[in-house]
């Protein structure tokens, strides 16, 4: 019973001793309160674009040095050259200023852009869409998924570009996003082949020109 008393006198000496250091919950004191973990809350830095003597011009921001390296190139589109960093429909898929998806494919169309879209559309997509963008790939036959869309439904190639864009970048139900991955001029070259690919199943006689057909006959 005594060791009891004398364990309960501790225990409240100890309380009061800690609201005696920190005060009672909601008590409003001007001193500073006791911080164990700082976090960095106060750190020795500069803020830009504020006065600072530690360089001679005074300023925190400096440009950089001769022949620094950058660290993008901009991207090359039919309107001029785009950085990454840029809100523009390059970027985001979408006209600015809207939630409107832009009609078509921002990247001159090249061989090369349809190439490179190739290679990246069969190694991102055809494990799932199939190579052909028929839905039927690897996956739906091995892992037995049987929600893998038919690139050349309709619903889907009626589709701007900047959607399809939108699509590859963020995912969409159970396609996850392929943004991290793949960067924007490939997202765009994807884009490009899978209409190549598009017209190659849904084109007619009537798509081509009258030299062409005139040739098929």
């Amino acid at each position: 019973m005594r060791n009891f008393l004398y364990l309960l006198l501790i225990f409240i000496a100890c309380c009061a001793a800690v609201v005696g250091i920190a005060g009672l919950r909601g008590h409003l004191s001007r001193k500073p309160p006791i911080e164990v973990f700082p976090d960095m809350d106060r750190q020795l830095k500069l803020r830009p674009q504020k006065p600072d003597a530690f360089f001679a011009n005074g300023l925190s921001s400096q440009l950089p040095p001769p022949g620094t390296v950058a660290r993008s190139r901009p991207i090359q589109t039919v309107n001029g050259a785009v950085y990454r960093f840029e809100d523009s429909p390059v970027n985001t898929g979408r006209v600015p200023g809207t939630t409107n998806f832009i009609a078509t494919n921002p990247l001159p169309v090249t061989l090369k852009l349809l190439q490179r879209g190739r290679g990246r559309f069969d190694i991102y997509c055809s494990p799932c869409h199939g190579r052909l963008g028929d839905g039927n790939g690897v996956v739906k036959k091995i892992g037995d998924m049987p929600a893998v869309a038919d690139l050349h439904d309709p619903r889907i190639v009626q589709m701007t570009d900047g959607e399809i864009f939108n699509t590859i970048t963020h995912g969409k139900n159970t396609m996850g996003a392929y943004g991290p991955m793949v960067p924007v001029p490939e997202r765009w070259a994807i884009v490009a082949y899978l209409r190549a690919l598009q017209l190659s199943w849904l084109g007619t006689t009537n798509d081509l020109s009258p030299r062409q057909q005139a040739a098929l006959k």
